[in-house]
């Protein structure tokens, strides 16, 4: 019984903050990040305007994807592609730009 309890608190909590920084899928992050790096540098650098996106931390990762998709950060591009991405979809990616080693300044 203790068990039962202790699981559906687990997955309660699980739900009630999709912001989680919970590990993705670094494999499935590797899949969806080809959008991604049709604007956005692998290298880490910041090109004409475009932000790097590599070595965040996750959950800062999350958190700008959620705003985007929550219109709460204006950039059309931005918003349309967040929108289309679950919250796996968007903790897989946070898993993989996370991993990736940020440009190193010369």
């Amino acid at each position: 019984m203790t068990v039962g309890k202790g699981l559906m608190l687990a997955m309660l909590l699980a739900t009630s903050h999709p912001q989680s920084t919970s590990a993705g899928d670094r494999e499935l992050g590797q899949y969806l990040s080809s959008e991604c790096v049709t604007c956005h540098q692998v290298s880490g650098k910041a090109i004409e305007g475009v932000p790097p996106i590599v070595g965040w931390p996750e959950d800062q990762f999350a958190a700008v994807m959620n705003s985007y998709k929550e219109k709460q950060r204006d950039n059309p591009v931005m918003q349309t592609i967040a929108d289309r991405l679950k919250a796996e979809d968007i903790a897989a990616l946070a898993t993989y730009f996370g991993g990736l080693p940020p440009a190193q300044s010369k």
